[in-house]
């Protein structure tokens, strides 16, 4: 690779974070170390990419759902997908996550909102329709089916006193869809996202950017359960060809509801990794210096494999152009 191409590619990089950190969108971080904590700085260069080849309709923080008539059917639908997550959650279809012993609690991509209450059921994920919701809930996979956009969807509940702390997710790969099914109809439930409060309503769809800053709180007296959906991101051709390796990366995030579903390469993995990883919190009591070590050590090693993926991924880019 010649030097013109490297310092193009490395401008490239650093201007997609700035850009990143202190221009897009109208939330701001605390501070760079905020960002670097929490933005997904390795990320940033290739959802700039991503961002580059969105189309118009769909590069604010909240989009105007009609401008996306290929989702329709789903909140016109509402009204039976309610029945199905009702009857899933009178019966307890929810509580297994709690469980360390069950696999679906090693959710790798949600896991840190778990102690504060947040919880699922997978519908499909990336290709894959898992078999528990195949048998509990036929009526609204036939609805998704019809609706190729859809890349995920999972019934999701915010109990009273719920949240979900500031964040942002990591990758550009889709938008994420809520439609309100059984939620307290109350300002005080609500999502702020990129510094704009939408509170959730039974029947009513939400469409936004999961890239933006944001926030949820359930501080109403009823649980909330809607239906969150991964939506294809639109995008000219090349946009699409660029996101083909996140969707890749996304189907080994497969994770369980129950044994009779499928379990991604992640979910495995991460069921290994987390007794070490307690075992390390309490190293950390005992001796700093070897707890320190560790920590860079893995955290250095996930940044040089998630390095290499976004590097390939700008190789391609050069190849293709």
């Amino acid at each position: 690779m010649s030097t013109a191409i490297m310092i193009v590619i490395a401008a490239f990089i650093v201007g997609s974070m700035i850009y990143a950190y202190a221009y897009r969108g109208d939330a701001r971080w605390a501070g760079f170390g905020e960002y670097v904590r929490k933005g997904w700085p390795l990320f940033t260069p290739f959802n700039c990419l991503l961002y580059l080849f969105t189309k118009p309709r769909a590069r604010p923080a909240i989009m105007d759902i009609q401008q996306f008539p290929e989702l329709k059917s789903l909140h016109e639908n509402w009204e039976t997908i309610r029945q199905e997550a009702v009857e899933l959650m009178a019966v307890g279809g929810f509580d297994q996550i709690s469980n360390k012993d069950s696999a679906s609690y090693y959710d790798i991509g949600f896991r840190t909102f778990y102690k504060y209450g947040w919880t699922k059921f997978y519908l499909n994920w990336y290709g894959y329709t898992h078999t528990s919701a195949q048998r509990t809930c036929p009526k609204t996979l036939e609805i998704l089916s019809k609706i190729p956009q859809v890349n995920g969807a999972m019934f999701s509940v915010l109990p009273p006193g719920g949240q979900l702390t500031r964040h942002l997710d990591p990758v550009a790969c889709s938008l994420r869809y809520h439609l309100g099914l059984d939620t307290p109809n109350d300002d005080r439930c609500y999502i702020s996202i990129d510094d704009k409060r939408y509170s959730w309503r039974d029947g009513e769809p939400l469409l936004f950017d999961v890239t933006f800053l944001h926030f949820a709180h359930n501080d109403a007296d009823k649980p909330r359960l809607i239906l969150m959906c991964d939506i294809d991101r639109p995008m000219s051709w090349i946009g699409h060809v660029l996101n083909w390796p996140y969707k890749m990366l996304m189907k080994a995030t497969v994770v369980p509801n129950t044994d009779e579903d499928k379990r991604g390469f992640a979910n495995r993995t991460f069921s290994t990794l987390v007794p070490l990883l307690e075992k390390s919190k309490r190293l950390k009591e005992t001796n700093l210096a070897a707890y320190k070590a560790l920590k860079y050590t893995v955290n250095g090693t996930l940044m040089l494999i998630l390095a290499g993926i976004v590097w390939l991924g700008l190789e391609f880019l050069i190849w293709l152009i």
